[in-house]
């Protein structure tokens, strides 16, 4: 704290002489250096002094770490290798999809030639019944005997063209009627027939059904008892 003159006794001094206060000129140019963000001459002066500056590099080559981004490597070496595999892969993709499409274009033609020829084993089953057809009708003259006869020979080749083209017959004389296999045509009194067939069974065949393998080819047409 500075003293005045007539506060000081005689003989002593004031022990906290005042500084020297800044010039107008050094105050403004040490505000003009804060407004710009410049260190004072003092700090710029203790940095120019100091150590060189630490850089990124400096670090990593302390750590350990190489200046080489990471993600990148000796490709060139690996780069003809790799490129080898990549023909080889696609070599193999395109002989896959060759295989493919001829196995396409051989299943369909066999899936064509079921379709188109599907029918050929049962047809030449029949040619022998066709046969004996023509064979009864160049007959001139022709017995009942002999008819009759020609006519079972043909049946049971008939037959045998059936069991060929697994087609069989339904013939459901007092079974228990099937809506799924049996077609009713009439209603009748069960227990006045000889012998008396239960109700809902069929009592008389009007005509045979016949299935190819468990399907129905022609439901059999069926009197169904009361």
């Amino acid at each position: 704290m500075t003293k005045f003159p007539h506060e000081l006794q005689p003989g002593h001094q004031d022990p906290n002489p005042d500084e020297p206060s800044a010039s107008p000129a050094q105050g403004a140019a040490s505000y003009e250096q804060q407004a710009h963000g410049e260190p004072p001459a003092s700090e710029s002066s203790s940095v120019a002094a100091g150590e060189p500056s630490i850089t990124e590099g400096d670090l990593r080559q302390e750590a350990g770490l190489s200046d080489q981004p990471a993600g990148e490597g000796p490709t060139d070496s690996a780069e003809p290798s790799l490129q080898a595999k990549l023909a080889e892969r696609e070599d193999q993709l395109m002989r896959l999809a060759a295989e493919v499409e001829n196995m396409r274009k051989r299943h369909a033609q066999e899936l064509a030639n079921a379709s188109k020829f599907a029918i050929e084993g049962f047809a030449e089953a029949l040619l022998p019944v066709a046969d004996s057809l023509e064979m009864a009708l160049l007959v001139q003259e022709q017995t009942y005997e002999g008819l009759k006869s020609g006519v079972e020979v043909t049946l049971r080749q008939m037959q045998q063209a059936f069991e060929r083209g697994r087609l069989s017959t339904l013939n459901p004389a007092g079974e228990k009627f099937d809506p799924n296999r049996h077609q009713a045509v009439s209603m009748v009194e069960g227990q006045t027939q000889d012998p008396p067939v239960p109700s809902g069974h069929v009592v008389s065949v009007m005509q045979k059904g016949y299935l190819i393998g468990d399907r129905v080819l022609r439901p059999a047409l069926v009197a169904v008892a009361q």
